[in-house]
């Protein structure tokens, strides 16, 4: 079988783990991320990608940051605000960022 890229997709930690799962012969590349992916997936794939999305669309971040909060979880606003901090991302106020927490906590 040869590699071709077919699509390219950001996918959160949990949907590469259960994509990863589903391989039949994977190499030890993917056996080793597989063992990174079920150590650091914090939630259901499913889950995973309808928190991307609902991110997204509440909020308007951009995917890949909606993707870095999902794959962390942060628990306080403090872990949360580091994510819209720095260099070209807007800053969010607090009470955005209170209501995100919300929205983390009913997927824990």
């Amino acid at each position: 079988m040869s590699d071709k890229i077919v699509k390219r997709k950001e996918i959160t930690i949990s949907e590469a783990k259960d994509i990863l799962a589903k391989l039949e012969n994977p190499n030890l590349f993917q056996v080793r991320t597989l063992e990174y992916a079920s150590k650091f997936a914090k939630l259901d794939p499913s889950k995973a990608a309808e928190l991307v999305d609902k991110l997204v669309v509440e909020f308007e971040i951009e995917r890949k940051d909606a993707i870095e909060v999902v794959n962390v979880m942060p628990t306080t606003l403090e872990e949360l605000r580091v994510f819209f901090s720095t260099g070209r991302k807007r800053l969010v106020i607090t009470t955005k960022l209170e209501k995100m927490l919300k929205i983390l906590d009913e997927y824990r």
